[in-house]
């Protein structure tokens, strides 16, 4: 698709633009004249809404001007017709939340948010729509230069802005964009995946977005790679470091603060709150090859007495726990040693007046802080577990193995890198 002829932002009908076309065409005076050729075409970012047309960046006699949107008459197919010749020959200066479309996003990378990838751009549409010009799409698929022009460029596949987060590296406009980024639609480990491919430049600026929500950073930080969480984490100071380790789970804390260098270790525990140092403290004192150093020390845990409607409301007032340790319900006596466990599905298809003890397995499954990790996912599998209780000799629970973690432990060094296979409906709805 090209350039309709003659299109001036007065028109009441649809137009669209690409800005390979646009780009060095002649900009022309009223009377067609060429005075400069188009060097970048500029835009303000509207949060949520399509980023708006403000002007043009011409290049005059060797220097790059400013030309405003109003100052178009028309993109012609052979020139872009000013209403006057007058311009403002000042050098061009970016001005806060301006993006330039050739500068910063045209053959650089864009967060796909749809599918959770770097991918680059490589042709951008500009509309017209309610009497202003705005950028809605994107092209992703390169294609040999001759196609970009004449009847064979309407096979373009052009996908709208709104699916994609652009990495432009300009920080006045990176600050303006934050509170709408739509990279916070990802998951954790999505965005994990896509700082794991994503140069330094792109990796400041993602991570940008994600600290603007602490839980979602911290999240994330679980999630990535331990060499380049340890590289980040190290890039940062002591108190930046334990702002980021006292939301994580503590054994992920433990973990990262193992691979700190020695020098920095002790500095950053001394700024963690205390009830999640007293946690790191503990994990770091078990061999990381053993259930000691895999379980998690936060769990759901009633006395033994309970009924089956107070270990689904201990459930329930658990919110800040890891989802996957609340799928079980320990049961203790007043010494804290673990008279059974409870799975939750069994607690919801019970009777909430029924004693917990009727519905607990009064012989679960546990381990020891030493045992092998091996041992524990051979364990998990045999009696298809969720999770497992650690406890010591004398039965006192200590922490809980999560099935996550296992298999995050027993799987191949490399498996982050694998491409993950796609839901049979991932698609679904993008046909028109």
């Amino acid at each position: 698709m090209t350039t309709t002829p003659s299109a001036s932002p007065q028109a009441s009908r649809s137009v669209v633009l690409h800005l390979s076309d646009l780009l060095r065409r002649p900009i022309a005076d009223r009377a067609g004249q060429t005075i400069g050729r188009l060097a970048d075409v500029i835009v303000r970012l509207r949060g949520d809404h399509n980023p708006l047309v403000t002007g043009l960046v011409a290049t005059v006699g060797g220097r790059e001007v400013y030309v405003p949107v109003e100052q178009v008459s028309s993109f012609a197919d052979d020139s872009i017709r000013l209403t006057s010749a007058r311009l403002d020959l000042r050098a061009f200066e970016r001005r806060h939340g301006e993006v330039l479309l050739r500068a910063d996003v045209l053959g650089h990378r864009l967060i796909d948010v749809q599918n959770a990838h770097l991918i680059r751009a490589a042709d951008l549409e500009l509309e017209r729509q309610n009497g202003d010009w705005v950028l809605t799409g994107v092209d992703t698929h390169r294609r040999p230069r001759r196609l970009l022009r004449g009847a064979a460029a309407d096979h373009h596949e052009y996908r709208p802005w709104a699916n994609f987060e652009p990495l432009i590296g300009h920080s006045g406009s990176a600050l303006l964009r934050r509170p709408f980024a739509r990279i916070r639609r990802l998951k954790p480990a999505q965005i994990a995946d896509l700082l794991e491919d994503a140069s330094k430049d792109e990796e400041s600026e993602i991570l940008g977005q994600v600290h603007q929500d602490p839980e979602l950073e911290a999240d994330v930080f679980e999630e990535l790679d331990e060499d380049l969480a340890t590289r980040l984490l190290g890039a940062r100071t002591d108190a930046e470091i334990a702002g980021v380790l006292s939301r994580m789970r503590a054994d992920d804390a433990a973990d990262a603060i193992a691979e700190l260098p020695q020098r920095r270790r002790q500095p950053v525990i001394d700024l963690l709150p205390p009830g999640q140092r007293a946690k790191v403290l503990t994990l770091m004192g078990f061999n990381p090859t053993s259930a000691g150093g895999l379980m998690g020390v936060d769990f759901v845990a009633v006395p033994a007495s309970a009924t089956v409607a107070e270990a689904v409301a201990a459930v329930s007032g658990s919110p800040t726990m890891q989802p996957e340790a609340l799928t079980s319900v320990h049961a203790l006596d007043e010494r804290g040693r673990l008279c059974g466990v409870a799975r939750l599905v069994s607690l919801v298809q019970a009777r909430p007046a029924d004693a917990l003890s009727d519905v607990y397995d009064a012989d679960p499954v546990r381990v020891g802080t030493d045992t092998d990790v091996v041992d524990v996912a051979v364990l998990m599998s045999d009696y298809n577990l969720i999770t497992i209780p650690v406890v010591d000799e004398r039965r006192n629970m200590i922490g809980i193995i999560t099935v996550d973690d296992v298999l995050e432990t027993t799987l191949p060094d490399d498996w982050r890198r694998r491409e993950a296979a796609e839901p049979p409906d991932a698609h679904r709805g993008d046909e028109t």
